[in-house]
């Protein structure tokens, strides 16, 4: 099998060949090594790449594996490249910043563990925004990493380069991490598919344990099948981290086809007019509502019975209080302080001076937030809302200053549309939408109540194979490459 054919196989077709032997890791480091060299440097989604002799090395030792009879998993002898905010051990883990230019974390993150434990060889980091912070895939360390699809515009972020390294067969699967959009952004941007999961659905070792982040890790691919395999990899309980979910993460190499009639569908659009577009994107969303009702599903237009600001201006306290919490020790040092860029200083200042009391009235907003959805659920099957709020922007612009014509009070006020679905705790695939009379790439999100990633995705796999928009519209970068 040739190099091109290798890169263009899916993810699953993959990890069948190579258990079978029909290819060896070899050949897949190689195909996939060649691809990076060929179109990473045009994009810059792949960053810290290590050696391909040190590559090659541990293909050929996955190889012997497979010789003496010991398959690791699913990822056996997949390379893959680690977002850039994930420890890693032994490998530059940036985070995009110049406070951690030369960090090399001595231990992975369970993560990384679990990618490893599976047979997957590490290849180096995709590139993120500065510290994750913004949903533009720029910082001092890398530069910045541009969209599949047109080079001079943004890829999105945080998982940016993770998107766009997947977009442009680069690796076969990636991970990647979601607060306000880092998951399903990137994904709407580069026509994949990026999955926000539960709280506690795939364990993630953040400073606190016991407090449920607003962050959260998961699988981006340009399947769904590619993406449930991976999910079942990194997803299932940890002691580490006491509130992850323990069902067995097996459900997710099941079945995805599944039949839709009377499936019942609560679209949110603009919420009721409380959230402002670009021209053309709820558009765009909207037509592809025709292709559920095609599958059986009832469609109807809802807006949530809950203060949509108020919702707004807690996820503001509570994100703020927990990146003051990582970096107070930091902030004080004049030297270390001028390293951030100043959406970060804002963050922790902002987050410096919330009172104990507002953080816990956040909470509580956040608390009943969740139970507004749990009752929207008790009606509707599924939520759908758009992946965003604009198009894909130019690439020097750091953030949108206005939106439909209105003016945005923070650097990340472009993103609402995602902050209600990231505070409700429940999980958010990202499929492709379709793209503008200028090419650029949009979303939707498909939204279940609370542990229902597995009929997100057959959902999501019903759509895809209705829409086939991966297939259908690959990057004009991939014309004779594969």
């Amino acid at each position: 099998m040739s190099a091109p054919e290798i890169v263009k196989l899916d993810a699953v077709a993959l990890s069948r060949a190579i258990k079978a032997k029909q290819i060896s890791c070899v050949e897949v480091m190689n195909a996939y090594l060649d691809q990076i060299d060929r179109l990473n440097p045009r994009v810059n989604a792949i960053v810290s790449l290590r050696p391909r002799e040190d590559l090659f090395k541990e293909a050929a030792d996955r190889d012997a594996q497979l010789e003496r009879g010991e398959y690791r998993g699913w990822m056996h002898g997949f390379p893959h490249a680690v977002k850039d905010l994930e420890p890693t051990r032994g490998i530059r883990t940036t985070k995009g910043s110049p406070l951690f230019r030369n960090f090399f974390p001595r231990d992975d993150s369970i993560l990384v563990e679990r990618l490893r434990h599976a047979g997957a060889i590490i290849i180096g980091k995709t590139n993120v925004p500065e510290l994750g912070l913004g949903s533009q895939t720029y910082n001092p360390v890398f530069g910045t990493t541009l969209n599949a699809y047109d080079k001079s515009k943004t890829c999105g972020g945080s998982s940016g380069g993770a998107a766009v390294a997947i977009a442009l067969r680069m690796v076969p699967v990636a991970d990647g991490s979601d607060n306000g959009g880092s998951l399903r952004n990137p994904a709407a941007w580069n026509n994949i598919f990026g999955f926000r999961t539960s709280s506690g659905r795939v364990p993630s070792q953040f400073y606190e344990v016991f407090i449920p982040s607003i962050s959260v890790h998961g699988p981006m691919a340009r399947t769904v099948p590619d993406l449930a395999m991976l999910l079942s990899v990194i997803a299932g309980y940890d002691s580490r981290t006491p509130l992850s979910i323990r069902q067995d993460p097996a459900e997710f190499t099941g079945m995805l086809e599944r039949g839709f009639k009377g499936t019942r569908i609560g679209w949110l659009g603009d919420f009721g007019g409380q959230i402002p577009f670009d021209p053309g994107v709820l558009e765009l969303c909207e037509g592809s509502l025709k292709v559920f009702e095609s599958l059986g599903c009832s469609v109807e237009t809802v807006t949530p019975d809950y203060p949509l600001e108020s919702v707004w201006q807690s996820w503001l306290t509570l994100r703020g209080w927990q990146i003051a919490a990582e970096f107070r020790a930091m902030y004080p040092d004049p030297a270390q302080r001028a390293l951030m860029k100043p959406e970060l200083q804002w963050e922790i200042e902002h987050g410096l001076k919330s009172t104990a009391m507002e953080v816990a009235i956040a909470s509580r907003t956040r608390t009943g937030w969740y139970h507004a959805m749990r009752k929207f659920f008790e009606k509707y099957d599924f939520m759908i809302a758009p992946a965003g709020q604009v198009f894909p922007f130019d690439a020097t612009t750091h953030w949108p200053k206005e939106v439909g014509g209105v003016a945005m009070d923070t650097y990340h006020r472009w993103m609402q549309v995602m902050i209600p679905i990231s505070m409700s705790g429940c999980p958010a695939l990202s499929v492709p939408a379709g793209f503008n009379d200028r090419g650029l790439p949009m979303g939707i999100q498909i939204v279940g109540p609370n542990h229902s990633e597995m009929a997100c995705m057959q959902l999501g796999h019903a759509y895809d194979q209705a829409t086939n928009w991966v297939t259908k519209r690959p990057p004009p970068l991939l014309r004779g490459i594969c």
